[in-house]
């Protein structure tokens, strides 16, 4: 018999519907387009052909409608891997809990999550406005150490490396994408593997008026030979998505607008339009 989840443990609002992202199971497609910027939402939902829902929540926003006969909802997390972990969190109770009973369900559904998001470059090759879809990640927050996290031999091996390397108190974690996405996504992206950081300042190796701890922490990573391939871009979500989703069983793949080259220390002077380009891409990949 399937054990009772209680009321503090998966909070729901007054209508039944999950606590932070205010949504009910109708509400979310099977595919799910994730973005970090509430602004970014409508700026996806616009392509659609309908519209059927609507639902702002803090920084949670949700629209849930067709494109071509394809049933999607895009999403925004917000900055931050403690983000992803609730949205992440939240989506899989919304298939895979039974809410009025608040058991487990016995089929569990996978969802297929695209997140489009934004970038820096690592790699002086790459030029600016670049797609990047990441083949895997590296997380240098914390999150993983609280859930039961496993590796094999290689990775742990170099999740330890990258510990020692920047004298981490904590082991950093190492996540892979969906397979069966990655071959959805591959045509005309640069692949790489990218670094998820706990912030945007010092966790990224800037300098305003605090000088980080860890000197030239972008130019050391980006020299770094993995076994998994070369570091190539830098930002705050994708490992704590695809670690999640590689627990809870959904597929998961990350698509990043490089917009700065870290190394050539350059912004994009068109990164609103280079956005919009890889939005219509996914979307027309989606769809077909």
């Amino acid at each position: 018999m399937s054990i009772r989840i209680p009321e503090s443990e998966l909070i729901l609002t007054p209508q039944g519907r999950v606590y932070h992202l205010n949504l009910s199971p109708e509400m979310v497609a099977d595919t799910i387009i994730v973005v970090g910027d509430p602004e970014r939402v409508p700026k996806v939902s616009c392509y659609f052909d309908k519209v059927e829902h609507q639902v702002n929540s803090r920084e949670l926003v949700t629209h849930t409608g067709t494109l071509g006969g394809k049933r999607l909802s895009v999403i925004s997390s917000g900055m931050g891997t403690d983000n992803v972990e609730l949205l992440m969190t939240e989506l899989d109770a919304l298939v895979n809990v039974n809410l009025e009973t608040r058991e487990i369900k016995e089929d569990l559904k996978s969802l297929q999550i695209i997140r489009i998001g934004t970038s820096g470059c690592l790699q002086p090759e790459i030029p600016i406005d670049a797609f990047l879809v990441s083949t895997a990640a590296l997380g240098l927050d914390t999150l993983m150490n609280f859930y039961n996290w496993t590796s094999d031999k290689v990775t742990e091996d170099f999740t330890r490396k990258i510990q020692n390397e920047l004298s981490l108190s904590f082991q950093p974690y190492f996540a892979k994408a969906s397979e069966k996405l990655l071959s959805l996504f591959s045509d005309n992206y640069y692949q790489g593997v990218t670094i998820t950081a706990p912030g945007f300042y010092a966790p990224q190796g800037r300098q305003v008026r605090l000088k980080p701890r860890v000197d030239g922490l972008v130019d050391r990573l980006a020299a770094m030979n993995t076994p998994f391939g070369q570091f190539t871009n830098l930002e705050m979500e994708t490992a704590g998505y695809y670690a999640m989703a590689q627990l809870l069983g959904h597929e998961m793949i990350s698509l990043n607008a490089l917009i700065a080259n870290r190394a050539r220390q350059e912004f994009s002077k068109n990164h609103e339009s280079a956005v919009d380009d890889l939005i219509k891409r996914v979307l027309a990949t989606l769809s077909a």
